[in-house]
């Protein structure tokens, strides 16, 4: 088997200006393309040659892991933004929310803090754990929490090729843009 690159769910402009054009053209076409390129080659021949996306994460080491965890992780970010603007979750999922982070702006001020305080490069994640209680994780690198049985619902690129471009060394100014692009139907659509 072999992994493509996913297609966008919207243009490469769709999500200006909080995402620019050429920030998509180098972190998608460029960098999530490195990641399929190499895994297709680091597979070949091993246990993972036809195996899922998710068996890759969950049970790979090495390079193996960090290029699949890599795909993995970027399809789930891009997938994760609309250009459609709908800046905070409703139903079952804001009453979750709620019950764990007490408000929707402390979640968000809690989540924005893993993202921003994350040391070097790597990951934040709003997850749903086996005990059905909501959570912030900090993952580096190509962490992911699917190895931790936990169910991703929203994650943050923040290695410094997600936003360079647009914010240079500002992390602080591209989490207070990720808001205004969250697809909080879909991130809802991701719980259990």
């Amino acid at each position: 088997m072999s992994f493509e690159l996913p297609k966008l769910p919207y243009s490469p402009d769709a999500l200006e200006p909080f995402i620019s054009a050429k920030t998509i053209e180098f972190h998608y076409g460029k960098h999530h393309q490195t990641y399929v390129t190499k895994l297709n080659g680091m597979i070949q021949g091993t246990q993972f040659e036809n195996a899922a996306l998710e068996d890759i994460v969950c049970q790979a080491t090495g390079g193996v892991f960090n290029n699949g965890a890599q795909v993995w992780n970027h399809t789930f970010f891009w997938e994760s933004f609309s250009a459609r603007r709908n800046t905070a979750p409703t139903g079952d999922l804001l009453g979750l929310i709620e019950r764990d982070f007490g408000s929707f702006d402390e979640f968000k001020a809690k989540f924005a803090d893993a993202a921003i305080n994350l040391f070097g490069s790597g990951w934040a994640w709003f997850t749903m754990k086996p005990d059905n209680s909501l959570a912030i994780v900090q993952t580096g690198n190509a962490g992911n929490p699917l190895r931790e049985g936990q169910v991703p619902l929203l994650t943050c690129d923040v290695w410094e090729h997600a936003y360079y471009l647009d914010y240079q060394n500002r992390r602080p100014d591209y989490l207070a843009a990720f808001w205004n692009l969250v697809d909080w139907d879909l991130v809802a659509s991701r719980l259990p």
